[in-house]
């Protein structure tokens, strides 16, 4: 849970600009808007305990000294009279203590129930129809006439045994083999390759985290029930390399030369959740394992947006590099995530599907993540502020696999773009 001066940084944002965060808030289509008067209630009991608890003390503070000043004059009698009043004052500070504790538990529950407000340029909406479309590149493919979905491919090829992974595991567990193995292992180490050359310092994290690490980049509470859960050491499986990767920085002071901080990673992603049923869930479009390579920067707050944008066409050009279709969305405000301020996703077509697939979400948190992971810097002025965080897949792998597989087959096989030759070792898999 957040200490007590974060609460009361987060809380003077809701107080001082009420009617405006409800307003942001009701474009995230927040259901429970009278939170916010709830949490600004809560405070208000808070200070009221605290001013009781600080007066009464004060009260003892001074009888004593002046009991103190009796007894050296010999006046007994009047300390002791004193005495009487300050154990009765006395008494009442642990219930206070008490009662303040549950009051301050109260808010910050309540207070981690909000999600993060969202940007002003986040268009209203409440569905992914209502998203909306910044631009698109590349060129669809036709495909030859008999041309399958990745799934027909998959096994055509024996790239993925999904009935081994579900023996070994469960469904939505992929086994990866020969062609299907070396595939995803040529676009990881070209990913990082590509990441690195930005000036992204390269990280392999820890793939379990503990309970502060989920809380602080938001993933608790809000996504507890997607998480697998290792519940005897209350470790929790990563569902990106986001969550270990910016941790990184939890509890730490940054001297302002220092940012911006630049990270890359690549992990296995876990989870739980997979979504709806027929063509959603086939073959490699939605599985509980899969690998993708994240960039994570913590920034100066007035530069963030110049940064969202610059990991935006970071990410574009990956995609333009691929040679694949693709378009990018500013998501409308009912479909973003809990802790981001603005979000742009990447899709990629997929021919053979017909369809659009994500394959990338590029994200500004501003400062919700780093007030929970008391990540500050000492700006220019030797004043304490907190960092902005941003993190972006770049990218995920299996659904970047499918669209590859199914808009380049052949009736001689499956070609590759000519970034992946080197790494894969051939110019297509036949």
């Amino acid at each position: 849970m957040p200490q007590i001066e974060l609460i009361m940084l987060q809380v003077s944002v809701l107080r001082n600009n009420t009617d405006e965060v409800k307003k942001r808030l009701a474009v995230k289509q927040f259901k429970q808007p009278e939170l916010v008067d709830a949490i600004i209630a809560l405070d208000d009991e808070r200070k009221k305990l605290q001013a009781d608890f600080d007066g009464t003390q004060a009260k003892v503070n001074a009888a004593s000294k002046e009991i103190g000043k009796m007894m050296a004059q010999g006046k007994k009698e009047e300390a002791e009279s004193i005495k009487s009043d300050v154990a009765s004052w006395k008494a009442t500070l642990e219930p206070l203590k008490e009662q303040m504790a549950v009051v301050e538990k109260q808010l910050a529950d309540t207070l981690v129930i909000l999600p993060n407000l969202p940007s002003s340029q986040v268009p209203e909406g409440k569905t992914p129809e209502e998203n909306v479309v910044v631009r698109e590149g590349g060129i669809k493919p036709i495909l030859a006439e008999g041309a399958v979905p990745h799934w027909d491919l998959i096994k055509q090829y024996d790239l993925v045994d999904f009935e081994t992974g579900a023996k070994i595991t469960g469904s939505g567990f992929p086994l990866y083999k020969g062609k299907g193995a070396k595939l995803q292992r040529a676009l990881v180490s070209y990913f990082l390759d590509y990441n690195i050359a930005a000036g992204y310092t390269e990280y392999i994290p820890p793939y379990m985290v503990n309970e502060a690490s989920a809380f602080a980049t938001g993933q608790l509470p809000d996504k507890e029930g997607q998480m697998y859960h290792a519940t005897a050491d209350n470790f929790y499986l990563i569902p990106t390399a986001e969550v270990p990767v910016t941790n990184i920085y939890r509890d730490t002071i940054l001297k302002k030369e220092e940012l911006p901080v630049k990270m890359t990673a690549y992990s296995p992603c876990f989870r739980r959740e997979a979504g709806s049923f027929g063509k959603d869930v086939r073959g490699l479009n939605r599985v509980h394992q899969f690998e993708k390579v994240e960039i994570i920067q913590i920034v100066e707050p007035e530069t963030s947006y110049a940064v969202l944008d610059e990991m935006v066409l970071h990410v574009e050009e990956l995609l333009q590099s691929l040679q694949l279709p693709y378009r990018i969305l500013r998501l409308c405000g009912g479909d973003m995530g809990f802790t981001s301020a603005i979000t742009y996703d990447f899709e990629v077509f997929s021919a053979a599907q017909e369809r659009w697939l994500e394959v990338s979400s590029v994200s500004n948190f501003e400062g919700y993540q780093t007030n929970r992971m008391k990540c500050r810097y000492k700006d220019a002025d030797g004043k304490m502020q907190f960092t902005h965080s941003l993190n972006g897949s770049s990218l995920a792998l299996p659904r970047i696999v499918a669209c590859l597989l199914e808009n380049n087959q052949t009736a001689e096989g499956i070609n590759l773009p000519e970034v992946l030759h080197g790494y894969f070792g051939a110019a297509k898999i036949s």
